[in-house]
């Protein structure tokens, strides 16, 4: 059994809404847990990672209460309360820093592996000197179909995403060092099935991606399937379900059955949503166990509903929630804290598609923080713009995942929920040719569109919300109907293509040589993302304070809030063109602030979003 990007969440709430959410919730994946150990005469719990950072409850931990040693942290004790049996760390591990880490481990009643995180790297992998234990091997009791209980040792190996080096450059400099995924399963695995380890399980913090190696990469779970001696890989980071359609059509890629490269995987969704499900039938004989078949199932916590609020599938697990029932109440304390007053309502409802005000408020936010940090500097005479993008702007995490702040009073709460990641501020140098090329990496958001068609798919699925930067203090339009100049990743697709349309900078062309100062957070200016004007070398002002800390310092200050939308930039595409994209169901409620009165309603759309069409 498999949880995976957990993300604090103990208790099915929602602490930005303030209010129950029946969908999430370690509380309630806990009551399939118990149904699948009912089902199962052998059964093992496994996490694979990020659950130590991702909603207002690990906020409350890390920025009010602390993590001293001795000090037990809510979703630890909850984990304890569960009974897992291992887990490995994610990226958001690392968010708080080491020392936070630490003294959050130190209380888990299970053990947890990192392979590839090291102090010190040797010659070879299995020479490093790393962070944790690169694996564990559990000695177990089974139960066959007689009754008669047989011996096996299961090896349990877990990674974590290389990137956690530039997500998080500023707590890691120094510290730690990465090895590719496959590169050090290459080396480990061997060496566990040399000490006996009759299955080896590798709970691998990396999404299902590309067939073929490559090194450091991000998603690296099928060429770790491939591996041999890895028996079943459970995956994470991409907040998916697998096995699933989603993942339909990608080579050695079974999405029906659930396997890669031949092997049984799983993906559990996030929050926890879902229950990941490997079932093993194994045979035993002079040389040892072999797996002869299996099954694999994401199992959601909750049943589909025809209402837009789901059936409960299972009931909370009370010595769960007894576990972190008293944080509960203090992060609701926190999150309720009143911290202001806007004058507007505020959300991400329409962010993708038009200049919204929620992002030009961060925007506003980290540009007042970064120009007083460069005062009397050498980059104090150069034009100074911010860089944000909307972090809950629905997409796979469905139509209640949106940022929502009334008009009145502000909260805590609220602040959290414009700035989700505690990202700190920085300020990156740029040129006219790298925000050109900044902003066509934000532009790849949007799928081309035919022009003179109407009615097509407008946001690509599969394209972050939190990639799509804009840049306040410009003016700039993006087309559509012409090619995405990056892929995915950030890699230079076609030379040629060109998205971003009349960039201006008070008013004048921005030329290509000219210089700039962005105001960013440290994800965007270590590179996270793979945007030009990026890097380590690029940064000119690294500050303490996350940006949320940024934001709220900004709201206090200002007492009332009226955030405008500045013109910074339009959709464009020939006459006669349209296109659609979902939103919230709330979303309609709103058209009216929308800085773009080209959109308009178009009905209900798919699993409970609004549909909107824009017309050029």
């Amino acid at each position: 059994m498999e949880t995976t990007d957990l993300h604090v969440h103990v208790f099915p709430y929602d602490y930005y809404g303030d209010h129950a959410s029946e969908s999430v919730g370690l509380a309630r994946t806990a009551g399939v847990v118990e149904k699948c150990r009912a089902e199962a005469a052998n059964a093992l719990l496994f996490d694979n990672g990020d659950f130590l950072q991702g909603n207002p409850m690990g906020d409350y931990i890390a920025y009010e209460r602390g993590m001293n040693p001795g000090d037990a942290h809510p979703i630890i004790s909850a984990m304890n309360a569960v009974g897992y049996d291992a887990g490995t760390l994610g990226n958001h591990e690392f968010n708080y820093g080491l020392d936070f880490l630490a003294n959050a481990l130190a209380g888990a009643a299970f053990p947890v592996v990192s392979a590839n995180v090291a102090t010190r790297l040797g010659d070879s992998p299995t020479d490093d000197e790393t962070l944790l234990p690169p694996y564990v091997i559990l000695e177990r009791m089974l139960t066959d179909g007689t009754g008669a209980a047989h011996p096996i040792r299961v090896g349990v190996i877990g990674f974590a995403p290389p990137q956690i080096l530039t997500w998080d450059s500023h707590v890691l400099n120094g510290r730690v060092a990465m090895r590719d995924i496959v590169t050090a399963a290459q080396s480990w695995v061997p060496k566990m099935r040399a000490e006996g380890c009759d299955l080896v399980l590798a709970l691998n913090h990396s999404g299902i991606g590309a067939s073929d190696w490559a090194p450091g990469m991000e998603n690296a779970s099928v060429p770790l399937a491939r591996l041999p001696g890895v028996d079943a890989v459970m995956t994470g980071h991409s907040h998916l379900v697998f096995p699933s359609p989603t993942f339909a059509g990608l080579a050695d890629v079974d999405a029906e059955r659930g396997t890669l490269a031949g092997k049984p995987a799983v993906m559990a969704g996030f929050w926890g949503s879902h229950l990941g499900l490997i079932d093993l039938l194994l045979e035993r004989n002079e040389t040892g166990w072999r797996v002869l078949d299996f099954a694999v199932e994401a199992r959601p916590v909750t049943k589909p509903a025809q209402a837009a609020n789901p059936a409960p599938a299972a009931q909370g697990n009370s010595p769960v929630l007894e576990a972190a029932q008293a944080e509960h109440t203090a992060t609701l304390a926190y999150v309720r804290r009143p911290v202001g007053h806007s004058s507007r309502p505020l959300n991400s409802y329409f962010a993708l598609v038009a200049d919204d005000p929620a992002l030009q408020l961060v925007c506003a936010a980290q540009r007042w923080h970064v120009e007083q940090a460069l005062e009397g500097t050498e980059w104090q005479a150069l034009p100074l713009l911010s860089a944000a993008a909307p972090f809950r702007a629905g997409g796979r995490a469905g139509p209640g995942h949106f940022t929502e702040v009334p008009a009145g009073g502000l909260a805590l709460r609220n602040v959290a929920d414009l700035y989700v990641f505690p990202n700190t501020i920085r300020a990156v140098r740029v040129t006219g040719a790298d925000l050109a090329d900044w902003l066509e990496r934000a532009a790849g958001l949007f799928r081309q569109l035919q022009p003179g068609e109407t009615d097509q798919p407008l946001l690509d699925p599969d394209f972050p919300s939190y990639n799509f930067d804009m840049i306040a203090g410009l003016s700039y339009e993006i087309d559509p109907t012409q090619p995405a100049r990056f892929d995915e990743r950030g890699n230079l697709r076609d030379p040629d293509a060109r998205r971003i349309r009349n960039l201006c900078q008070a008013g004048l062309p921005v030329r290509p040589d000219q210089a700039f100062v962005i105001a960013t957070n440290s994800y965007r200016a270590g590179g996270g993302g793979g945007f030009r004007g990026t890097g380590a070398d690029r940064i000119i002002y690294e500050g303490r304070n996350t940006n949320r800390d940024v934001l709220l310092r900004y709201i206090t200050r200002q007492g009332t809030i009226c955030p405008r939308v500045g013109g910074t930039w339009r959709l464009t595409a020939p006459a006669g063109t349209s296109a659609l994209f979902d939103s919230s169901p709330r979303a309609g409620d709103h058209l009216a602030y929308v800085s773009d009165p080209r959109i308009e309603a178009a009905g209900p759309g798919e699993n409970g979003f609004a549909r909107f069409r824009i017309r050029f």
